[in-house]
């Protein structure tokens, strides 16, 4: 069995599978070109949902929203998470009948944690919201949690566990030596059996490297965060048609994204906000809730996310060569399967069949075929 692994990328999924990998005996080394969590991992909304999930990603959701309940006890801390609940709000008829059909669409799919609920259970759950919205569908044990603090907490145990993590570094070429790899970057090698690419936004330029390109964009959802507010929030509120993600923090900040995106600066490396964009954001809560418009911004930012053309991620082996194994392409709704990703890295580096269905997540879907 191949031992030496080095992981590309050291956001959430690549500390998850480095964690696993090193909890199977393996040699593992984590290569960052800036640190843990610096573009997305660490900078997000924090979103723990099942709660819309592309259909193809819910199993995967499902079984990381478990390993969300014992946090604890997989790397020593909760990682903030809070199950406070999620809801995906309607702001019309219209709105209410797109989500009655995913309702009936997660239910045919047998699953039961998407609710449709009227008016009434609406404004009991949420008493400052506007009095136009007619409902909304619920996902109870949802939440949210601290990504920063997730990101350090994986990296802990998985240094504990004896992977090693190397900051700083820009891998600038990968090469074959002999069965395995040579990664070269800051005037060192880098020797493995197995290459685990975890690289985000910059998975595609390895992608290439290996000769199995993939249409990769790199995009920046924005976050603003307000000043300290007297409870009013006690659930995550997500809009039908509309980018939304809203929620309160114990210290009374509210943060307000969604996926409203903002500007990367590919010579950088960095993430920029636009205040249009913003404002388009901020005018979506006003809507929802009015007393907010007195509410001050104190600070907003940008992560860095790479998105695929069909918006679910690449997870799963290389099309040609049998020694890497993808994780990357989230498309900034990731970091609640963080849990899963390492779990699903292991069994295929062990050479076993994945508990979870991973096929739709193949990199092979966006390889057009030989014409005969």
């Amino acid at each position: 069995m191949s031992r030496r692994v080095v992981v590309v990328g050291a956001g959430f999924h690549g500390c998850s599978a480095a964690l696993r990998l090193s909890l199977q005996g393996y040699e593992v080394t984590v290569i960052d070109k800036t640190y843990a969590g610096r573009h997305a991992s660490g900078v997000n909304a924090g979103g723990v949902r099942r709660l819309g999930r592309h259909p193809a990603e819910i199993p995967l959701a499902v079984a990381a929203w478990e390993r969300w309940q014992c946090m604890t006890d997989i790397v020593g801390d909760d990682c903030g998470f809070r199950p406070v609940g999620q809801v995906k709000v309607a702001e019309n008829d219209n709105d209410m009948a797109i989500l009655a059909d995913r309702e009936r669409q997660v239910r045919d799919l047998g699953f039961h944690h998407e609710v449709l609920i009227g008016r009434d259970e609406l404004h009991r759950r949420l008493p400052t919201l506007a009095d136009h919205c007619p409902g909304a569908l619920a996902c109870d044990g949802d939440g949210f949690a601290n990504p920063y603090r997730t990101v350090t907490a994986w990296r802990r145990e998985a240094e504990r566990q004896g992977a090693r993590f190397r900051e700083g570094i820009e891998i600038t070429t990968i090469e074959t030596k002999g069965n395995g790899w040579r990664l070269s970057g800051g005037g060192e090698y880098f020797d493995a059996d197995l290459l685990v690419n975890c690289a985000g936004a910059w998975a595609g330029e390895l992608c290439k490297w290996l000769e199995e390109p993939v249409p990769l964009t790199a995009e920046a959802p924005m976050l603003m965060i307000t000043e300290r507010l007297s409870p009013f929030l006690g659930t995550v509120v997500g809009a039908t048609s509309r980018p939304l993600s809203f929620k309160q923090f114990e210290n009374g900040t509210v943060l307000i994204g969604g996926g409203v995106r903002g500007v990367v600066d590919t010579v950088r490396d960095v993430a920029e906000t636009r205040l249009d964009g913003l404002a388009e954001n901020a005018d979506t809560v006003v809507s929802l809730f009015p007393f907010m418009k007195e509410a001050r911004i104190m600070r907003t930012w940008a992560g860095v996310e790479a998105v695929t053309q069909d918006h679910i991620p690449v997870i799963g082996l290389s099309s040609q060569h049998d020694n890497v194994i993808h994780a990357f392409g989230f498309s900034a709704h990731g970091y609640q399967l963080g849990p899963i990703t390492g779990e699903i890295v292991a069994d295929l580096a062990l050479e076993r069949e994945p508990k979870l269905p991973i096929t739709p997540f193949s990199i092979q879907r966006f390889q057009t075929p030989c014409p005969e």
